[in-house]
């Protein structure tokens, strides 16, 4: 009898670790673009002759930066959640489920590198 294995080896762990690090740069990178984006948007210019037209632009602008602000805000936590999965990966916890113990399949921690739970946990939560 094959016994369950707890935890993944370190090189399964450093296959994770570039995988994290990867999206985690692609996240930062989005963000700055992001944070850049909005502080222009916050530099309107000194052209301000156009009286109902630029009432309009500010509305779609004000819409517009609310729109980014949000993203930036589900970058900045997924950020946070790589951030922390890097740890667990140091710490030796990366890969278990918090609910079952068991090891989360790679096939699911490639998509959604950051989980903490197996599918089976995770729909067991929502229900």
């Amino acid at each position: 009898m094959q016994e369950e294995r707890t935890r993944y080896s370190d090189e399964e762990l450093k296959e994770f670790e570039e995988l994290i690090r990867g999206k985690l740069d692609e996240a930062r990178s989005e963000l700055n673009y992001i944070k850049e984006t909005l502080s222009k948007k916050n530099d309107s210019g000194t052209d301000n002759t156009a009286g109902t037209a630029k009432l309009l632009e500010d509305g779609a602008d004000a819409s517009e930066r609310e729109n980014l602000s949000q993203l930036a805000a589900r970058l900045q936590k997924y950020a946070t959640q790589l951030e922390n999965a890097l740890i667990r990966i140091k710490n030796g916890t990366y890969g278990v489920c918090i609910d079952t113990g068991k090891l989360i399949p790679k096939e699911r921690l490639r998509v959604v590198p950051h989980t903490q739970q197996t599918i089976e946990a995770k729909l067991k939560r929502v229900s």
